[in-house]
């Protein structure tokens, strides 16, 4: 019996210490392959535990790909890529079907998509309509392929990559999609030392040229990893942190230099991550303080910016940082 067929049962049960222990022997393994970067890593892992998907953006060369396959392999969930380009059509991401003429009857191929971790790399690239192909998968958890509808795996999750400088020859992407993305990473250089790190272990000879994920051990299972995700959702949230979350999207939509600010999707958002990020302290309760750790990849691409933030230089994390500054949070 695969993992998304299992009954919920039939899972096992996790109290709030060992969610906490779970996502963070998850994380300790990831940084064997993946070296630096402790804010990415750490977004990343909140959004597999909060059953997201992450729009992660930066400039090649950070090591996005090798995150997402380390990713994967710490969890013992299945990993597919697939290389947006200009050409690519909707059905080489969501798969087809292949009439057999001997047998008489179709057989349909299924495609990338069905991986429980898909790396979408450069999905500006690709034109609307292949983008539009991702929008089922990630919304509904299916694919229709000749009018039939297939269940994708659990768990299932979408990063794409995208590159913030070079624009010629890409397809933003609308609205509608980036809404549906649980959170927005930037991934920088890294630090000096990190840097060196990396450095050092090729000239070593203990990393080739390519990625190196060989240090990276499972530490769950796929139906384990189902039960941690179930367990951060059901862990409680106290109104008035649900108020405060409410507050702050609300506040985004009146911000001065802001044309459209958060939608309804922003609070949930908020709340997801907010509770994956008690966890991942080990708590079984949510703060006001984890709603402000998580606001900035919770929000940063639901905000429209004016004209006039963009001539003064101001970006959404500024945006969002003054409008924190702003609305209250209750007392704890």
């Amino acid at each position: 019996m695969t993992p998304e067929t299992l009954p919920l049962s039939s899972l096992p049960a996790l109290s709030p210490h060992e969610l906490g222990e779970r996502a963070v022997a998850v994380r300790e393994q990831i940084s064997r392959a993946f070296i630096g970067q402790r804010d990415v890593l750490d977004q990343a892992l909140l959004a597999l535990l909060a059953s997201g998907h992450v729009l992660v953006e930066g400039v090649p060369g950070l090591g996005k790909t090798l995150l997402v396959r380390a990713l994967a392999a710490a969890v013992s969930c299945s990993f597919a890529r697939v290389q947006f380009t200009p050409d690519l059509m909707p059905t080489d991401v969501t798969g087809h079907a292949v009439y057999h003429p001997r047998q008489e009857r179709f057989e349909v191929r299924r495609g990338p998509v069905f991986a429980n971790l898909l790396l979408a790399d450069e999905i500006n690239r690709a034109p609307a309509k292949t983008q539009a192909a991702l929008l089922e998968s990630m919304q509904e958890g299916q694919v229709t392929i000749e009018g039939e509808c297939f269940a994708l795996p659990e768990p299932f999750m979408v990063i794409a990559t995208q590159n913030p400088i070079e624009q010629e020859g890409t397809y933003p992407l609308p609205e509608a999609q980036l809404d549906r993305f649980l959170a927005r990473i930037l991934i920088d250089y890294p630090d000096l030392d990190d840097e060196r790190r990396m450095v050092g272990e090729v000239a070593s000879g203990r990393v080739a040229s390519g990625l190196d994920i060989s240090r990276v051990q499972p530490v769950m299972t796929q139906a384990e990893l189902i039960a941690l995700q179930r367990g951060v959702a059901a862990l409680h949230v106290d109104d008035a942190v649900i108020d405060y979350a409410v507050r702050i999207v609300r506040a985004s939509r009146e911000w001065p230099w802001v044309i459209n600010g958060a939608g309804p999707r922003g609070g949930l958002a908020l709340i997801r991550l907010a509770r994956a990020h008690a966890v991942m302290d080990g708590r079984d309760f949510v703060t006001p303080d984890d709603v402000r750790g998580v606001a900035l990849p919770a929000l940063r691409h639901r905000l429209l910016l004016a004209p006039e933030a963009l001539i003064e230089r101001q970006r959404a994390d500024d945006v969002l940082a003054a409008l924190l500054q702003k609305v209250a949070a209750p007392r704890q």
